[in-house]
């Protein structure tokens, strides 16, 4: 299944060349094809069988309000905050009771959570020489990753996936582009608060 979800990005990469010969934005500072947006998320799903995976990616500007190292008492709250709402997977995702979900695996990350930032976010070393602050400049854009693993008793049950809790827990998020896999094939959208629902 982890393989299924891993494979998802490779599968929509011509979707996103295309998408980024149409908007030929240099990404220099970021060094990847996930350009970090404030108020856009990322989601990508995956339903196969009875096992369903969801992997969250946000800016931490989304979740938190912030993106610096929290050292103040209040944002280091703040942050303790998003890591307790993120460690309830059911309730954010409102997964319907029917479908009889129960987590089997989580993992969230983020340099807020004191894990090292991803090899390829600060390989760049030339960047960080030319840039003014450039490791500064690198600390200001914080993600936080969260990958959940459900295993499903009904999974028929799992008609649509809704994120209104999501966009109630954290309003910041605007949007949240999606990548689902499920047993009608494969999809990508995008979800806001006003349309927050989408069909396995």
């Amino acid at each position: 299944m982890r393989r299924l979800l891993l494979a998802l990005p490779f599968a929509l990469l011509p979707l996103a060349i295309a998408h980024a010969a149409d908007e030929h934005d240099h990404d220099h500072e970021h060094g990847s094809l996930g350009a970090h947006e404030h108020g856009v998320g990322r989601l990508n799903a995956a339903l196969d069988g009875q096992t369903l995976e969801l992997e969250l990616e946000s800016p931490a500007m989304n979740l938190v309000g912030f993106e610096h190292a929290a050292t103040s008492d209040a944002d280091k709250a703040k942050v303790a905050a998003a890591r307790a709402k993120l460690e309830n997977p059911l309730a954010l995702f409102s997964l319907p009771a029917a479908a009889g979900c129960k987590v089997t695996s989580q993992e969230l990350q983020s340099p807020l959570f004191g894990d090292k930032p991803a090899a390829d976010e600060h390989d760049d070393d030339d960047h960080d020489e030319d840039a003014k602050g450039g490791e500064a400049h690198h600390h200001d854009h914080s993600e936080i990753h969260a990958h959940y693993q459900f295993s499903c008793a009904a999974p028929g049950a799992l008609k649509t996936l809704d994120l209104a809790n999501l966009f109630n827990t954290f309003p910041a998020t605007q949007k949240i582009q999606v990548q689902l896999i499920g047993p009608s094939g494969q999809q990508g959208t995008e979800v806001t608060a006003k349309a927050a629902a989408l069909k396995f």
